[in-house]
């Protein structure tokens, strides 16, 4: 029951006594809360006191809502991003490349929605593509779920040059995906340079993956180039932080 003479709110003692039960495993990943009502009676408090609580726990990303259902402990979700072979040419010929390699390591089960658009290219995406502004580019904008949690955003851009008449302008590009595609035309890439940060995220995104507020997300934008040095593509990579690990490795010498 609520203390009345605590001097803490009502609504943060409610969920204080709900985050120990997540946190110790009382209730469990995928459950489901007790209804409104139950918990009313449990603590002795108001629907609004009640809301509040969840509210405040929904913030802080431990539950999620589910429309109809009710309100679920929120799994926990880490997936490491790892970075050594991801997108060696072995990792393609087994169809194990970047997210689908992740996948096959960690036992989560991956999909990915694709949309394909064509746009002239901006001041940024010339800059790294060595294009000039205005060329048309060809975009793949995915979204990646693990488990059927959305856990990245990734918006591809390819000089269209390089993609027309390929597979890389369809929402299946095949097994190995568009480096196996850029390779088979002669294009492979021979080398990737990643620039890694991280800031807060629009709303679009926040609501794209769910993020708790105050979640931040991590930026990854990767390029690819030719043996020659030329640049094949530009590929903006957003993660949920509290979802991803980055991990690297390199020889000491």
């Amino acid at each position: 029951m609520v203390d009345r003479r605590s001097g803490v709110p009502a609504f943060r003692q409610v969920a204080a006594d709900l985050r120990e039960k997540i946190t110790s495993g009382h209730l469990a990943p995928g459950e489901q809360l007790p209804s409104e009502r139950d918990l009313v009676d449990t603590y002795g408090v108001s629907r609004p006191t009640v809301r509040d609580a969840v509210n405040l726990l929904r913030a802080e990303g431990l539950v999620t809502s589910e429309h109809g259902r009710g309100v679920f402990v929120r799994p926990p979700t880490t997936i490491r991003r790892l970075a050594r072979s991801r997108l060696t040419r072995e990792a393609r010929e087994r169809n194990r490349g970047a997210f689908l390699a992740d996948a096959a390591a960690q036992g989560f089960t991956p999909s990915t929605s694709v949309k394909i658009r064509f746009e002239e290219a901006g001041e940024r995406s010339a800059g790294y593509l060595a294009i000039e502004p205005g060329s048309e580019v060809t975009v793949r904008d995915r979204v990646m779920r693990a488990d059927g949690l959305v856990v990245q955003l990734a918006v591809s851009r390819l000089p269209r040059e390089f993609t027309r008449g390929t597979a890389i302008e369809q929402i299946d590009t095949g097994r190995g995906g568009t480096y196996a595609r850029l390779a088979e035309a002669g294009r492979g890439p021979a080398s990737f340079v990643e620039h890694v940060g991280a800031r807060m995220p629009t709303p679009d995104e926040a609501s794209l993956l769910q993020l708790a507020d105050g979640v931040p997300v991590i930026t990854v934008t990767r390029v690819a180039y030719r043996e020659d040095g030329t640049p094949l593509e530009m590929n903006d990579m957003t993660l949920a932080a509290d979802r991803y690990q980055l991990q690297y490795e390199w020889p000491a010498d």
